[in-house]
């Protein structure tokens, strides 16, 4: 499945990118054609409706999706050679590309409906983050590679060839060695893929339309479909006319529009190593409020690259918001599809995914073409406001803001954007953690990492900043953008364990090391005592996972975890101690679960702890004992139900 990632993203950078639309400016796309071209792909998605009736049928996923992904890539070749069968530029050369575009669509969309229920059945749902951050991350490195290559080529070819016609030859081969390499590559790695068996939905057959009706009678599934409408049709108004903007509005060579699009994917590479994992931990809900918040604040950002002209900040502001959108498409993407595919029932997961697709695909194609729309009507449209001074020896003035055309696109995204985020409130997904405790989080190494510069001047005031005084910044996106990573405790957990490993620290400095990163972070009494259950959780987790990585894996046992992260917390002030102590004991179960301990000696090194831990500040009583059993079967019934009465079987065993 990586590799079939690999392949497809790295082709995709040609495909659904500035090098697209560029191809078709040239084949004498309009802005509305761009929008019709944009808008295909997702409108096309409709087709999964049909589709569903087919995969449940069959019940093999794997060959309907090959059987539709391998046409659908060799149609590349054809939309390759339209400049050798259509004189350029030219209306039928574009129609003719529109054309196959409708029809690969067509085909993506059954690949789509049944790739979609094949994946959630092969990746363990508590691993789904991680998993598809890392997909992410290196599909995004060969895109890289192969789009800046390709835009490089293409513009080399087109520097010596002033006539369209020879320019379009450059696009042609870029696009046919891709389709012939990468795109094919793609299904065969597909092909490898085990296909597991397909549950069947419980009770009687039932058509299709009953089948449709479950999810959308699923309140909580409703307020993941208005928001995928929502936010697809907001997002989509406006980007896909992002590589136009700079190609024909600031004039832009398409090396430079590609090389804009590398850095947001380096970008979104280095903060996958982030998003991914915290969508395990904290949630998929909250991780994609902050980035989607994010992402509005890069939309906004473009109005600013005119004023009414390119300026000389025009290049240093692209730059920023390019890894600024990294950053934010990291997150939505680690995160957006994650949270349908756990709230997806299995035995209902092909009809779930696939209207939950629909949902987010109908606003993706609704989007383009509305903004193909507004850019006509507004393409000669202006408003200026001028900021003027009047004295006796004149008068002067400047312009303080400006819209002109695109930038009225971008203003009506951004505030389409602001509702969509509204409609993720209700939604309700087990496990969830708090905006505020994240954003906390996320802020924390700033701090930190200035502090090694406070010694020159003016950097000092960079570490003492008011950081936390973005929560409450009424501009959206704005309290994300300062963040760098989250669930340090984890981290510095994990990298204290592994010192002891390696015996560079004793076990006892662990819990001194684990209160000197909360003096750190937060200052006394600043960290909201209702989210020390989940830090506690986090910290021993982390040390769990690191004692899993050492060679001796004797030194440490839930136990210890739980005690040292208990001691390290509550030297810290954070929390209340009961609190602490069912917080840590649910993150080193966890943690055994994942790696694969044996669920008798977790358990049991796990009550050891609690009880340790209580004793040690005259806390140990029995509804902390029932407490913190319960919070632990909890975790052993949510991760892995197959161990759950040997692990109910311990338990007794203590209390009796």
């Amino acid at each position: 499945m990586t590799l079939e990632g690999i392949a497809s993203m790295g082709f995709g950078s040609v495909t659904t990118s500035g090098f697209l639309a560029a191809y078709a400016l040239l084949l004498g796309a309009s802005n509305f054609q761009i929008g019709i071209l944009a808008s295909i792909p997702f409108i096309a998605q409709l087709l999964q409706i049909p589709v569903i009736a087919l995969v449940e049928k069959i019940g093999n996923r794997k060959i309907i999706a090959l059987m539709s992904w391998i046409p659908a890539q060799l149609l590349w070749i054809p939309m390759a050679l339209i400049p050798f069968f259509f004189s350029a530029p030219s209306d039928a050369a574009i129609w003719a590309l529109l054309g196959l575009m409708i029809l690969r669509s067509v085909l993506n969309a059954i690949t789509s409906c049944s790739w979609n229920s094949w994946v959630r059945d092969i990746v363990p749902q508590h691993t789904m983050g991680a998993f598809f951050a890392r997909r992410l991350m290196l599909g995004s490195v060969v895109a890289m590679g192969f789009g800046f290559g390709a835009a490089l080529f293409v513009d080399r070819w087109g520097d010596s060839r002033p006539m369209i016609e020879d320019q379009l030859i450059g696009y042609t081969i870029v696009l046919f060695i891709g389709a012939v390499t990468l795109g094919l590559f793609s299904p065969f790695s597909m092909a490898l893929m085990p296909e597991p068996l397909m549950q069947k939905p419980g009770g009687v057959s039932r058509s299709l339309i009953t089948a449709l009706k479950i999810p959308i009678k699923d309140r909580n599934f409703v307020h993941i479909l208005k928001f995928h409408f929502a936010w697809g049709l907001a997002l989509n108004l406006a980007t896909p006319f992002f590589a136009v903007y700079m190609l024909n509005r600031l004039g832009l060579p398409l090396s430079a529009v590609i090389g804009f699009s590398i850095l947001a994917q380096a970008t979104n590479v280095l903060f996958l190593r982030v998003w991914g994992p915290m969508v395990d931990r904290v949630g998929a809900k909250v991780i994609l409020q902050l980035s989607a918040s994010l992402y509005l604040l890069v939309v906004a950002g473009w109005i600013f690259t005119t004023l009414p002209e390119r300026h000389f900040l025009t290049i240093p502001l692209l730059i920023l918001l390019h890894m600024l959108a990294g950053v934010a498409a990291a997150g939505v993407n680690a995160s957006s599809g994650v949270i349908a595919m756990r709230i997806a029932p299995p035995g209902d997961a092909t009809a779930y995914l696939a209207v939950n697709s629909l949902a987010a695909n109908l606003g993706a194609g609704i989007g383009p073409l509305l903004g193909g729309t507004f850019a006509v009507v507004f393409a000669s449209n202006m408003l200026d406001f001028n900021i003027a001074w009047t004295a006796s020896s004149g008068s002067t003035s400047f312009p303080a803001f400006s819209l002109a055309g695109f930038d009225f696109l971008f203003g009506i995204a951004f505030i389409l954007g602001l509702l969509s985020l509204t409609l993720l409130g209700p939604l309700r997904e087990e496990g969830e953690e708090s905006r505020e405790v994240v954003l906390e989080s996320l802020l924390a190494p700033m701090r930190r990492m200035t502090q090694p510069m406070s010694t020159v001047p003016g950097l000092g005031i960079v570490g003492h900043f008011p950081y936390s005084a973005l929560l409450r910044t009424p501009i959206p996106g704005l309290d994300v953008a300062f963040g760098v990573t989250a669930f340090q405790f984890a981290e510095t957990a994990r990298s204290a364990r592994i010192a002891v490993g390696h015996g560079t620290e004793t076990l006892s400095h662990v819990s001194e090391i684990i209160s000197d990163a909360a003096n750190r972070l937060w200052k006394p009494g600043s960290f909201r005592k209702e989210n020390s259950r989940e830090l506690a959780a986090q910290t021993a987790r982390g040390l769990i996972h690191a004692h899993a990585s050492l060679e001796s894996p004797d030194l440490l046992v839930p136990g210890e975890a739980i005690e040292q992260t208990v001691a390290g917390l509550h030297r810290a002030g954070i929390g209340e101690h009961e609190e602490l102590v069912l917080g840590a004991a649910e993150g080193a179960i966890r943690g055994a679960i994942e790696t694969g301990a044996d669920i008798r000696t977790a358990i049991s090194g796990a009550i050891a702890g609690v009880a340790n831990s209580s004793t040690a500040r005259n806390g140990f009583t029995d509804r902390i004992f029932d407490d913190a059993t319960d919070a632990m079967m909890g975790i052993v019934i949510q991760s892995d139900p197959a161990q759950q009465q040997e692990a109910l079987d311990e338990i007794q065993n203590y209390q009796s």
